[in-house]
């Protein structure tokens, strides 16, 4: 069966990382997604992609510079619904390609724009990548070591959870509203808002005086011992989050210290320095795996720490197939999963302007033998 996104049409201009991320998502939920990518150099042969955020759509090349490239985009953004560009303020605009201008092919188009500090304000114009857009969110400070400097979580915070996954809800929302209106409009998703949104929690928890600004001091941070990574006697690591009593009971009952009065009351911080040394002694005895026995029928929150390319042979993953194979590389299955219109089995990448030719026919009415389409087909603008 179609995805829940069957019949929706998204025109993505190819760039980095977040919008990628938020048009996959909106592929494997079944959209049309088409690629505008960009002409392979000359004498350089195109090479298909590996990269999972490129999966499960189609691909044209247009050079958006050039009046013929601007007008394919012109001409296939008059059928989209959706538009996702991620460049910075103002470039679409310079090439003649603003929501404006498309508003006035397409009155419903959703004009989705991707950048790292929005479409105004005094960064907007700014260079920047995901560990800017969280320092300046909030978002970093608080990850880290106590006593140490902050560590960058990857770029999963800014240009993945703050970023594409923001865009990808801001479309969604777009798209609902309208089914009412009738009109499209513009979403300005910015990885410095996705980012501090990201955040709220800790705002709640700090205005209640639940949560110190002395990075890696509270519970949730790694200053808790029963809530932190433990390394084990073959250079594995377990996660332990035993932050109800009910957890923590069964965490020493697996560690074999139920009864040990040495470590004193679970939420007495003065015990938390020797409570954490005769965890990690203890997590040390033993390898990942033999850990992952001993806790394996015990509702403690303790887990291995996986490697992503470990975590498909999960017993967990296996039997819910979270991870698929697409063009030869494991990759995370798409989700989240539904009931009656499951998300799409994903094609592998196609090579930029592969589809160059059917797309246009089949969303522009170009004809496929029209000297504009051969030329683009082959990388090249008139």
């Amino acid at each position: 069966m179609p995805g829940p996104l069957d019949g929706v049409r998204v025109l993505e201009i190819a760039s980095a990382a977040p919008a990628p991320f938020a048009c996959m998502i909106l592929a494997d939920l079944g959209a049309d997604v088409v690629t505008v990518d960009r002409p392979a150099k000359p004498g350089r042969a195109p090479r298909r992609p590996n990269d999972p955020l490129v999966r499960g759509r189609r691909s044209v090349v247009a050079d958006l510079k050039s009046a013929d490239g601007a007008a394919v985009v012109r001409d296939l953004a008059s059928s989209a619904d959706v538009l996702v560009e991620g460049f910075r303020p103002g470039v679409m605009e310079r090439l003649g390609l603003g929501p404006d201008v498309l508003a006035e092919v397409n009155p419903g188009l959703v004009f989705a724009r991707m950048t790292g500090y929005g479409q105004d304000g005094p960064l907007s114009a700014r260079a920047g990548h995901d560990i800017n857009y969280i320092a300046v969110a909030g978002a970093l400070d608080p990850i880290g070591r106590a006593g140490e400097r902050p560590v960058p979580p990857l770029n999963l915070v800014g240009d993945f959870g703050g970023g594409g996954m923001l865009l990808a809800v801001g479309i969604l929302a777009a798209l609902h509203e309208r089914s009412r209106s009738g009109r499209g409009q513009v979403v300005d998703a910015a990885m410095v808002d996705g980012a501090a949104l990201l955040t709220s929690f800790i705002h709640g928890v700090r205005a209640d005086g639940h949560w110190s600004d002395d990075r890696g001091t509270n519970l949730l941070d790694g200053g808790a011992p029963f809530y932190d990574t433990y390394r084990t006697s073959d250079g594995g690591y377990m996660a332990v989050g035993a932050l109800e009593r009910r957890f923590y009971q069964q965490l020493l009952v697996g560690l074999g210290l139920d009864g040990d009065e040495s470590l004193g009351a679970q939420m007495d911080r003065s015990g938390w320095v020797r409570m954490r040394a005769r965890f990690g002694e203890v997590f040390a005895s033993r390898t990942r795996d033999e850990w992952s026995e001993v806790f394996a029928d015990l509702d403690a929150c303790v887990s291995p720490v996986l490697a992503p390319w470990e975590a498909g042979d999960g017993e967990h993953a296996r039997v819910r197939n979270g991870f698929i194979d697409v063009g030869g590389v494991r990759q995370p299955a798409p989700a989240p999963r539904f009931s009656r219109t499951p998300a799409v089995v994903p094609t592998p990448p196609r090579l930029p302007g592969e589809d160059t030719e059917d797309v246009l026919a089949e969303w522009a009415g170009r004809p496929a033998s029209s000297p504009a389409t051969d030329l683009l087909t082959q990388g090249v603008t008139a």
